[in-house]
């Protein structure tokens, strides 16, 4: 740090006069505590906060606490919208002006610590109350690079079935699939139900998820070779494949990508569809957009397995963590910062404003979330998801997914021209991935 001594008003009627040496001292005791106000320790400062969307809004609320706690340290926070928070990030750290800390969609993570602009926080963990085992293990792991982890979850989010219980029962049905047969099953029976044009299912053509969850649940790896290839072709992606787009075929779902749904509350409510897969998000929209009539008939469950014998079948492990970037000169109060919100109390606090779900274990024993029926569905499937591969290519990767079973499903390519197509494109994306990875490995710089 430079002293800078046109900033920094010092007022001699205070200080002892008796000599030099009084005066020295006092001067070395400021410059010492302006030194320290710069350092790692954070203390006196004010930390650059970044969150993204309405949460960047809300974290607002919680912060005076914070700063009471800590005095000298301020938080400014700057909210960033959702659309605008990926590239500003990627500007901010080559330009060299990052935020001490930010909100990150947890898939983020990776590209992050590629470009080396996440701080480590292993040792800073290993020493806090933060330990693994007080969060949900798919979520934490989804913040760990070989081993390492560079942010802590903030809330989280993942995504279950939302299913008309009332036309379920009419169909026969009396319990959410648990396997992948007596889903497919469920579906033809809700479908024969009579009522003119209906769907058992409401799967957008155009959304990754489902694809992918299907094929983490029967056990593929979707990469390769350390995340240097496309594995779309091996017998687990194809299995998943085949039955995702098994459900077009046979009307079970209709194909339409999120574009053409006209209303999905509505179409819920009308009983277009009878169930759909989806997140935390669309709690309270159901809770609002349903109509009073058919608030009773609507429930949540975890997804289904492959076979019975494994339900819950996984789901995805999303959610936002927080992270410290590596040029932040104040990295103990920013980590105190995120010990602060992941306290159960702020988790609740924040679940209260927000509806984000808490990615805090503790939390989830309080009366606020146990007395939420709906709730019950992503507790259990909370401990059954699995992270997306940690390569900075993922985002493009499961867009390709989408669009792969999308040609299938409206029947523009043939299942080999499509798993060809997307086993070719993916591999190209990974080019330079596998480029830095081998020169690594043979101890080349980069």
């Amino acid at each position: 740090m430079t002293l800078r001594t046109h900033s920094t008003r010092l007022e001699t009627n205070g200080l002892s006069m008796a000599g030099h040496a009084g005066v020295g001292g006092a001067l070395l005791a400021l410059a010492t505590m302006l030194l320290a106000a710069c350092s790692g320790s954070g203390s006196g400062s004010t930390l650059r906060f970044w969150a993204l969307g309405r949460e960047g809004e809300v974290v607002q609320l919680l912060l005076p606490e914070f700063e009471r706690a800590n005095p000298g340290v301020h938080v400014q926070v700057q909210q960033i919208p959702w659309t605008a928070a990926h590239e500003k990030l990627l500007t901010a750290f080559v330009g060299g002006s990052t935020p001490d800390l930010a909100q990150l969609g947890n898939t983020w993570i990776p590209e992050l610590v590629a470009l080396g602009a996440l701080e480590p926080l292993g040792a800073r963990v290993r020493v806090s109350a933060l330990a693994p085992a007080e969060f949900f293990p798919g979520i934490w792991a989804t913040n760990e690079i070989g081993g390492e982890p560079y942010g802590v979850p903030w809330y989280v989010d993942t995504r279950v079935l939302f299913y008309r219980s009332d036309l379920f029962a009419r169909a026969g049905v009396a319990r959410p699939p648990r396997s992948w047969e007596e889903w497919r099953d469920d579906m033809r029976r809700i479908k024969a139900l009579p009522g003119g044009d209906h769907y058992a299912m409401l799967m957008p053509t155009d959304e990754w998820a489902q694809p992918v969850i299907l094929a983490l649940q029967a056990g593929a790896d979707l990469l390769r070779d350390g995340g240097r290839r496309a594995d779309f072709k091996e017998p687990r992606f194809r299995q998943a494949f085949q039955f995702y787009v098994s459900l077009f075929a046979e009307r079970l779902a209709p194909p339409l990508g999120n574009a053409q749904v006209a209303n999905l509350y509505q179409q819920f409510a009308d009983g277009y569809f009878a169930s759909v897969i989806t997140g935390p998000w669309n709690l309270e929209k159901f809770h609002l957009r349903l109509p009073p009539e058919r608030q009773g008939d609507w429930a949540t469950a975890p997804l289904a397995a492959v076979e019975e014998a494994d339900y819950p079948g996984v789901s995805l492990a999303g959610g936002s963590s927080i992270v410290i970037f590596s040029p932040s000169k104040k990295k103990d109060s920013a980590f105190r910062l995120i010990e602060f919100l992941a306290e159960p109390k702020q988790q609740l606090a924040f679940y209260r404003l927000t509806g984000d779900l808490p990615a805090r274990l503790a939390a989830w024993n309080d009366p606020v979330l146990t007395g939420e029926s709906h709730l019950l569905a992503f507790r259990e499937q909370l401990h059954h998801v699995t992270p997306m591969p940690r390569v900075p290519e993922w985002e493009h990767i499961a867009w390709a997914i989408a669009e792969a079973t999308e040609r299938v499903i409206l029947g523009q390519q043939t299942e080999d021209q499509s798993l060809d197509r997307l086993q070719t494109e993916v591999d190209r994306m990974l080019e330079k991935r596998r480029f830095l990875l081998d020169r690594r490995a043979r101890g080349a710089n980069p």
